[in-house]
């Protein structure tokens, strides 16, 4: 269940807020939120078990595990179903399409974890259009999230990017440009005075200024 201290009025959660402590029952034992602090952490909704486009998106997320790994990066789950309804599910998916789901699901049957993260209204009985994900960096801190509707399944490869950016660019060293990927050019942060902005060499250059990535 929630932590009461860490939910306070309930709309989504935002880029920069603390994503709310829980505690819940999953499928490797009692899961609590905090214990993953100093550790990045995807933790990501789905909106039922025994669903064609979550399954797809399990499948997907379980043959990269050790992509997400790599980057230092747990993952948890999370549905209002039952646990013994993600017990029945993942034990289909692993004897019916030969895939074993290692990472923690957690139950939500009351929808309190989805009411403490603003994917439902707190008088919602249902979160069949949930289908969310939050990024959170090591301070427990939401640094990206996304919301796609029943039927569109997420991209695998993009949480994986997703996650590679937010670790380059969080000493605020560089920023990643459109479709960045690991040991590509970054961009600078951009000069903010008027002296560099008008001794600039061109016009783009004090805002605009890709450059090798040293960090690879």
């Amino acid at each position: 269940m929630p932590d009461d201290q860490n939910i306070g009025a309930v709309r989504p959660l935002r880029i920069g807020d603390a994503a709310p402590d829980f505690i819940a029952r999953s499928t490797a034992g009692p899961v609590r939120l905090s214990d993953y602090r100093g550790k990045w952490l995807l933790f990501f909704s789905h909106p039922g078990d025994f669903t064609p486009v979550c399954t797809s998106e399990f499948i997907a997320i379980a043959r990269e595990a050790d992509r997400f790994a790599a980057l230092r990066c747990e993952l948890l789950a999370h549905s209002v179903d039952s646990l013994f309804s993600h017990l029945a599910w993942i034990r289909a998916i692993h004897d019916d399409l030969g895939v074993t789901i290692t990472f923690p699901i957690v139950e939500d049957p009351s929808l309190e974890i989805a009411t403490a993260f603003g994917m439902v209204d707190s008088d919602s009985r249902s979160a069949a259009a949930v289908r969310a994900t939050y990024f959170i960096d090591p301070d427990g801190v939401v640094r990206a999230l996304t919301a796609y509707p029943l039927s569109v399944g997420r991209s695998v490869e993009e949480m994986l990017r997703t996650v590679a950016a937010l670790q380059r660019t969080s000493d605020g060293s560089a920023m990643t440009p459109e479709g960045w990927r690991p040991g590509a050019d970054i961009l600078a942060p951009p000069h903010l005075l008027t002296r560099d902005a008008l001794s600039a060499k061109t016009a783009t250059h004090w805002f605009y200024r890709l450059a090798p990535d040293g960090a690879k």
